[in-house]
C-alpha cells in the first residue's frame, strides 16, 4: 500500500493577493484525505507546517517578503525531504507556488541520493520565470522555475545543496498563456519545453500529455507540481490569478489519468486555491476529483 504524506504549508507570502494560505484546510473540507483512503492508499496528515506571517510589505530590491519566502520554503523542503526519506509520496497542500522552491529542491536532491532521474510536469498559466530585475511585481510566486534552475537570491536556490536544482530538461510547463516579456526571453535563453494554450488548441492535449510523458521509465522520479490557476477560471474561480482560455474539466481528467497510467507518480504539490475567491469550495472539490484522477480513479478499469 503507497503511503500519502499530506504537508500543509499554509501561507500566500510569495503571491499576489491574500487567500491562498487557507487552501490546505479548504481542501481537507473537500474530503481529500477520504478520497484518497477510498483508493486503497495509507494517509498521513502531518497537518500545516508553521512560519512566519505575511507582512504585506512592499517589495525590497524587486523581490517582495524575501524573507518569509525563505523560511516556509525551508519549513518545505524538511518536511518533504522527511516524507521521501521514509519512502512515502509526499503531497505539499499550498498556500502559493513560490512554495514549489523548496517542495522541488528536495525531490531533486532525493533523486540524486538514490540515483533517478527527474520529470517535473508544471500546470501553471503562467511561466513563473521572472528575475528580481524583471518582474512587474516582485511576487515570489512568479519566480519559482527561475530559482529552481539556478536564478535567483542566493537563499532560495541553494536548500538541496546544488545549483541549480534541476535542468531545464527535466521540467515540462503545460497550460501556460499569460508570460512577462522578460520571461519569455528567459524561457528561449534556457530551452524549456513549453506547451502552452496554443500549442494545446493546436495538437490537443493527449498529443500534449504524450510529449511530456515521452521516454519515462522506472528509473524516473515523477512529480507534479499542480497551480490551480492553470485550468479555465469558468470551472476553477477559486484562485488570485485567474486567466481566461485555460484546460477545460475534460482536458484535465485527460492530462491525471494519463500520469496515473505511467504509475510513476512520486511527489506533487497542489497550490494557489484561494477560498477567499472561491464559490461554494468548488475549486477545492475539484482539487479533490483530479487528485482522485491522478492516483488512479477512472470512469471504467480499462482491460
Amino acid at each position: 500500500m503507497k503511503t500519502i504524506s499530506i504537508i500543509g504549508a499554509p501561507t500566500d507570502v510569495g503571491a499576489s493577493v491574500r487567500g491562498a494560505g487557507m487552501g490546505p484546510d479548504a481542501l481537507r473540507v473537500a474530503g481529500l484525505n477520504e478520497a484518497l483512503e477510498a483508493r486503497q492508499l495509507s494517509v498521513i496528515d502531518h497537518g500545516n507546517l508553521h512560519g512566519p506571517a505575511n507582512p504585506w510589505e512592499q517589495p525590497v530590491n524587486g523581490l517582495r517578503h524575501l524573507t518569509q519566502a525563505i523560511d516556509w520554503n525551508q519549513a518545505v523542503y524538511d518536511a518533504v525531504n522527511e516524507a521521501l526519506l521514509n519512502g512515502h509520496l509526499p503531497m505539499m497542500l499550498g498556500g502559493d507556488h513560490c512554495l514549489a522552491i523548496g517542495s522541488i529542491s528536495a525531490v531533486a536532491a532525493h533523486c540524486r541520493r538514490v540515483g533517478k532521474k527527474l520529470r517535473v510536469l508544471w500546470f501553471d498559466a503562467h511561466a513563473d520565470s521572472n528575475l528580481s530585475t524583471i518582474s512587474p511585481t516582485g511576487n515570489i510566486h512568479g519566480m519559482p522555475v527561475a530559482c529552481l534552475m539556478g536564478h535567483g537570491p542566493k537563499e532560495l536556490i541553494a536548500y538541496s545543496g546544488v545549483t541549480p536544482a534541476i535542468q531545464p530538461a527535466d521540467i515540462r510547463l503545460i497550460g501556460i498563456r499569460s508570460v512577462d516579456a522578460g520571461e519569455k526571453k528567459f524561457i528561449h535563453d534556457m530551452g524549456m519545453q513549453v506547451f502552452d494554450m496554443r500549442y494545446i488548441d493546436e495538437y490537443g492535449m493527449r498529443n500534449v500529455m504524450s510529449s511530456v510523458l515521452a521516454g519515462l521509465d522506472s528509473d524516473t522520479h515523477l512529480h507534479v507540481s499542480f497551480d490551480m490557476d492553470c485550468l479555465d477560471p469558468g470551472i476553477a474561480p477559486g484562485v488570485g490569478t485567474a486567466v481566461l482560455g485555460g484546460p477545460t474539466y475534460r482536458e484535465a481528467q485527460l492530462c491525471m489519468e494519463m500520469i496515473a497510467d505511467t504509475g510513476l507518480l512520486a511527489s506533487l504539490d497542489v497550490v494557489e486555491l484561494n477560498p477567499a475567491l472561491d464559490v461554494r469550495n468548488q475549486t477545492a472539490i475539484l482539487a479533490v476529483d483530479l487528485i482522485e484522477s491522478l492516483f488512479g480513479k477512472s470512469t471504467l478499469v480499462r482491460m
